[in-house]
Parts: C-alpha cells; structure tokens; sequence
C-alpha cells in the first residue's frame, strides 16, 4: 500500500521544517579542540558536532510527528505526546511488582497474560495518583484497540530494559483505570536497524519484553502505522529532502571555515 501523495508531502514538509529550524537554532560546542580542527576541519568537526545534537532531539521532532501524519491516515485517532492518565490503582502497582519479580528470576515474558492479570486488579484498591503520563504515540483502531508506543533510540542500554517493560505495563495499568475493558496494547519501537543487513540483535531484549507483542523494530513498526511499503517510501523522503536541502547544508557549514 505505502505512503499517499498528501503523506509524502507532508513528511517531507516535516523535515525540512525540522532541519531549517535546527539550522537556526543550532550553537556548535564551543569547545576548542585545535587538534581536530587542523586535521578536519571546522566545517567536518561542525557537522560532526551538530549530527550529535540532532540526534538527541530526533524522536520528538522528527520520529514522532511523522508516525503521527503516517498513522493518521490508518487509524480513526492518531496522537504524539498523548496524556494516558494520573491514576493507577495500588494493586496494579503491586501486580506489576509480581510481574517485574518474576521475570527477573527467569519467567518468560508473557504480555497478553501480564495486561489480564493487570486488568483484574486495575480498578481495585486504592487509586494512587501519578505526575500526568504521556506516551509517544497513541493510536486507536476502527475496531478500538488501542496501541501505546515508546520510541526508543535504535540502541537501547541493556540497563535500561528493566525499566522500559515497567513503564509498558504501568501504562497499560493506568489506561485501564479509566477504561477497564478496553483492549490495550503498549510497546517499544525501534525506528531502524542499526545492525542492517544482519537482524536486530532481539536477543538482548528477551529476558524483559515479549518479543512478539512488544517489540517493533523498523519497517515492523513503520508499515504497522502506515502499511505495507511504508519503511521503504519513508527512506525516500528522507533522500529527496536530503537531495533538495543539499546546497543549504552545505552553505551552512561552509561557513565554519570562514
């Protein structure tokens, strides 16, 4: 299926809004590093430097609102930086500590399991309140299955991971103190592959996440969102805009060796 001709416009807008703002606004290190500037370049070590930075704000300015165009068009409701919720019970709390206890002894990671046996228990107790929860992205089916996605850079901290299944399923716990009966999914998506051509290396996420129901890496969470075909038209808007942008980039950082 892939992208429309009014998704391609409009991801492509998206970026070169993005990369003209980040042109902008971008203040190189200041750091005075004489070293690589004689061996480099000002102009290299500038790139270098604003790459570094882009990087840091690519989820937010870049990832999520293009899932956001992408899925608008799939999916009856499509939202980045979606507030779920403030509330969650005390005894999906305690749930999800069993649940947390038991995969660190060696359970497999179960998720559909895990959301029944958080949904026993999501209204129950006392409701605690919580700083307001957002998530990534949400999105909302014809059929009202909801997906709740945390976009992750492509190479997670393996110390991290514990914490990434735990936000997973506290958000389904505080969806469903509102909603109790809704049909919840949340995962963690991977953008791309840095490991390409090779598969993603999902072994290092298997001990926490349920691979199958949590976990989307690449075209399995950009063709979700937008269809089958849709990863690979998205790489071709990032290479036309890369192509019509090329002159300003380059003028920019020419500069540098003023």
């Amino acid at each position: 299926m892939g992208l429309s001709k009014k998704q391609i416009s409009s991801v492509e807008q998206v970026l070169k809004t993005s990369l003209r703002h980040k042109f902008q606004t971008y203040k190189p290190e200041t750091s005075y590093m004489p070293f690589h500037y004689h061996l480099l370049g000002r102009d290299r070590m500038a790139l270098y430097s604003f790459i570094q930075s882009l990087n840091t704000t690519f989820g937010t300015s870049i990832f999520e609102p293009v899932a956001e165009i992408l899925a608008g068009l799939n999916f009856i409701v499509a939202e980045k930086q979606y507030v779920v919720g403030n509330t969650i019970s005390e005894q999906a709390q305690t749930e999800i500590n069993r649940i947390m206890n038991e995969l660190t002894i060696g359970t497999s990671p179960n998720k559909m399991n895990e959301i029944e046996r958080i949904r026993k228990v999501c209204i129950k107790g006392t409701m605690n309140k919580l700083k307001t929860v957002k998530v990534d992205l949400f999105v909302k089916s014809d059929d009202g299955t909801i997906h709740l996605f945390d976009l992750k850079t492509v190479k997670p901290n393996i110390s991290n991971f514990k914490d990434f299944k735990r936000t997973l399923l506290e958000w389904i716990a505080i969806f469903l103190s509102k909603y109790p009966s809704a049909k919840v999914y949340s995962y963690v998506a991977i953008p791309y592959n840095p490991y390409e051509p090779k598969p993603y290396e999902r072994w290092t996420l298997k001990g926490m996440l349920d691979l199958d129901n949590e976990l989307k890496v690449a075209d399995e969470f950009w063709d979700f969102l937008g269809g089958q075909g849709t990863y690979q038209d998205l790489l071709d808007c990032f290479e036309r805009v890369g192509i019509e942008l090329r002159d300003e980039i380059d003028e920019y950082f020419a500069r540098f060796n003023r």
